[in-house]
C-alpha cells in the first residue's frame, strides 16, 4: 500500500485542517461513549427508584451530547472534506505539470484517455478515500479501542463475547482487499479504455458519420461499456463474499449478549441499566465494524488509483537540462548535424540514418522528401523534442543538449505540420507565445501570413471566439493563424514543417513572398520543410531525404540535374497539376 502511504503522506500540507478533523473525530468519540453511561444513570438511578429529577437531568445531559456530537460530526466532516479537496487540488496540478514537462516519447505512446482517467477518475478516488474512508477507519479503530476499554471495565466476559466479532472480521476485511486489489485496478483501465473510445468519436465524429459507421462505434462503446459493467459486478461478487458473514457474525454476539446479559440481569449480577448500556455499546462497536467493512473496497480502489496516478507523476522526463546547463541567447546561423540517427522509442526502424550537414548564417534551408522520409524528424530534434540516438547536432560549435530546453525552444520559432488552436479569441491564439502583444504587433503578423483580411471579416475581427480545435475555421485558415503566432515570438531560428499544406497555391506563394525578406532579416537560419517544388524554388539550399537519409542537397537548377529522385518528384506534381 506505499501509494496510499504517500497520499497519507501529502495531508502534511494540510496539517492543522487534518489534525482538527482527528480532535473533532476524538472529541465525537468521547460523546457517543458518555451517551450509554447517562441511559444507565438514568435507568437505575432515576427509574428503578422513581426518581423524577436524576431522569430530568439524565435527559438534560443527554440532549447536550446530542448536540455536541452533531457539532463534532460536522467539524470532522468539513475538515476532513477540506483536507481532501487539497490534496486532490495539489494532485491535479502535480500530475498536469508533470505531463507539461514530459516528453514527446511520452506522449506517444500513452493514451490520452488514460492521462484524462487519471486526473479525474482516478483522483476523485483518492479525494474520496481521504474525505470518507479514512475518517471511517480512523473513527472505527478509536471507536473500537475505547469502547472495547469500557466494555471490558463493565463486565470482562461479556465483552470478550463481544470482541470476537473483531479479528473475525479483520481477517475477512484483509482478505477482500488482498483478492480484490487487482480487480480494482482493472476496472479503472476498462473505464480508460471506454473514455478512449467516447474521445474517440467526439474527435472524429464527422469521419463516423461520412462513412456510415454510427451502428459500429455503438457497438463497440457497448461491448466496452459491457466489460465495465461485468468488473464492476466481480467487485460486487467479491462484497456478497464478505459482508454477509460480518452481518451474520454482528447479529449472533447480539444474540449472545441479550441472552448471557438477560441471565446476568435475573441473577442479580447486572443492573437492568447496565444492560442496556451495554447493549448500546455493543451497536457502537459492530456499527464501524460494518464502516470499515464498507470503507474497505473504496480503499482498494483508492490503493489502485493512487498507484496509476502515481504512475504518471514518478514517470521519468527523458528530454531535461543538463547538469550546469546554459542559456541560448544569440545565433550565429552554423547549424550542424554530425552523423545523427534517430529512432523513436519502441519502433523498428531508424527515422535518421547518418544524417550530416551544416547551415550558413542568414541560409534558407529547403527539406523536401517523400512522406514518411524524415523531414519532420530533423526539425524535432533539432529544438530537442528527442534526442539524437547516435552522433550530435550543434548551434555554432556547442551542442544543443548543452543549452537550456526554455532558452532554446523560446529562441526557436516553429510551426507545426499539425495546426492546434485553442479556445478563445483569434487575437489570444495569434498572441499566444506573448500574450501582452499590442494589437498592432497582432495585426502586423497577421498580414504576414495573409490572414488579416479574412479576421477583419468577421463581425468581431480579432476577437472573434475561436471554437475547440478551431472548429468553424478551414485547416488554410488554422494553418495561416498558426504561422502568424509563430511569427509574433522572439525567434532566432525559424522552422516551417510544412505549414501552408492546406492553404492555396496562390495564398502560399503570396505567405512566401511575405516571409522571404522577414526569415532573412530576423532569422540567423529558417528551414522550410515543404511538398511543394514552388514552395522551395527560391531556397539556398534544398535537402532531399529518402528513408531517413541526406540523399542530396543542392539548389533547385542543381538538383534538377543531379539528383533522379528530385526529378522524380518535380515529375509528379507536374502531373498533378495537369489532371487538375
Amino acid at each position: 500500500m506505499q501509494s496510499i502511504q504517500r497520499v497519507l503522506g501529502s495531508l502534511s500540507t494540510y496539517r492543522w485542517t487534518s489534525l482538527g478533523a482527528l480532535v473533532s473525530l476524538l472529541l465525537l468519540t468521547i460523546a457517543n461513549a458518555v451517551t450509554p453511561q447517562l441511559f444507565r444513570w438514568g435507568i437505575d438511578q432515576g427509574i428503578s427508584k422513581k426518581n423524577l429529577e436524576i431522569v430530568l437531568i439524565s435527559a438534560g445531559w443527554m440532549v447536550v451530547t446530542a448536540i455536541a456530537r452533531g457539532l463534532f460530526n460536522f467539524g470532522q466532516s468539513y475538515l476532513a472534506e477540506a483536507a481532501s479537496q487539497g490534496v486532490a487540488y495539489d494532485l491535479r496540478n502535480k500530475i498536469f505539470s508533470k505531463i507539461q514537462n514530459l516528453s514527446f516519447s511520452y506522449h506517444d505512446q500513452a493514451q490520452t484517455s488514460q492521462l484524462l482517467t487519471r486526473v479525474t477518475s482516478d483522483i476523485e478516488q483518492i479525494r474520496t478515500f481521504v474525505s470518507t474512508s479514512l475518517i471511517q477507519v480512523i473513527g472505527g479503530v478509536v471507536t473500537l479501542v475505547s469502547i472495547a476499554v469500557i466494555l471490558l471495565a463493565m463486565s470482562w466476559k461479556l465483552a470478550l463475547i463481544t470482541l470476537t466479532v473483531v479479528p473475525i472480521t479483520g481477517w475477512l476485511m484483509a482478505r477482500f482487499v488482498t483478492r480484490n486489489n487487482k480487480l480494482f485496478r482493472q476496472v479503472q483501465e476498462q473505464l480508460s479504455d471506454l473514455n478512449a473510445v467516447l474521445q474517440e468519436n467526439l474527435i472524429g465524429i464527422r469521419v463516423v458519420k461520412a462513412f456510415v459507421r454510427e451502428s459500429t462505434e455503438r457497438s463497440r462503446y457497448t461491448t466496452l461499456n459491457d466489460a465495465l459493467i461485468k468488473a464492476n459486478m466481480k467487485t460486487i461478487s467479491g462484497i456478497r463474499d464478505t459482508f454477509p458473514f460480518i452481518f451474520l457474525l454482528s447479529n449472533l454476539v447480539t444474540l449472545a449478549v441479550f441472552g448471557y446479559g438477560g441471565v446476568e440481569v435475573v441473577g442479580g449480577r447486572f443492573s437492568i441499566g447496565e444492560l442496556v448500556a451495554f447493549n448500546s455499546y455493543l451497536a457502537l462497536i459492530l456499527q464501524p465494524i460494518v464502516l470499515i467493512g464498507f470503507a474497505a473496497p473504496a480503499i482498494a480502489q483508492s490503493a489502485a488509483s493512487a498507484e496509476r496516478v502515481y504512475e504518471v507523476v514518478d514517470a521519468e522526463i527523458e528530454i531535461r537540462d543538463r547538469p550546469n546547463a546554459i542559456p541560448f541567447h544569440t545565433c550565429g546561423g552554423r547549424i550542424t548535424f554530425e552523423n545523427v540517427s534517430f529512432r523513436y522509442p519502441g519502433a523498428a526502424t531508424e527515422a535518421l540514418k547518418e544524417v550530416s550537414f551544416e547551415t550558413k548564417p542568414n541560409e534558407l534551408i529547403a527539406v523536401l522528401g517523400m512522406t514518411g522520409s524524415g523531414k519532420s524528424t530533423i526539425m524535432n530534434l533539432i529544438a530537442r523534442f528527442y534526442d539524437v540516438t547516435r552522433g550530435a547536432i550543434r548551434i555554432d560549435g556547442r551542442d544543443v543538449r548543452d543549452f537550456s530546453l526554455k532558452s532554446l525552444r523560446s529562441r526557436i520559432g516553429i510551426v507545426f505540420q499539425e495546426t492546434t488552436l485553442f479556445s478563445g479569441t483569434i487575437r489570444e491564439n495569434i498572441a499566444y507565445a506573448k500574450p501582452n502583444a499590442s494589437l498592432e504587433e497582432v495585426i502586423r503578423v497577421a498580414k504576414t501570413a495573409q490572414i488579416h483580411d479574412f479576421i477583419i471579416s468577421l463581425p468581431n475581427g480579432y476577437e472573434t471566439i475561436v471554437g475547440e480545435r478551431g472548429v468553424g475555421l478551414s485547416g488554410g485558415q488554422k494553418q495561416r493563424i498558426a504561422i502568424a503566432r509563430t511569427l509574433l515570438t522572439d525567434y532566432s531560428i525559424l522552422i516551417l514543417d510544412d505549414s501552408t499544406s492546406a492553404v492555396d497555391a496562390k495564398t502560399a506563394a503570396q505567405i512566401q513572398a511575405e516571409l522571404d525578406g522577414l526569415m532573412r532579416q530576423k532569422a540567423c537560419t529558417t528551414f522550410v520543410v515543404a511538398q511543394r517544388i514552388s514552395t522551395i524554388k527560391n531556397a539556398d539550399r534544398i535537402f532531399l531525404i529518402d528513408k531517413g537519409r541526406l540523399v542530396a542537397q543542392g539548389t533547385h537548377e542543381e538538383l534538377m540535374q543531379t539528383s533522379p529522385l528530385y526529378g522524380v518528384i518535380l515529375e509528379s506534381q507536374v502531373k498533378q497539376k495537369e489532371n487538375k
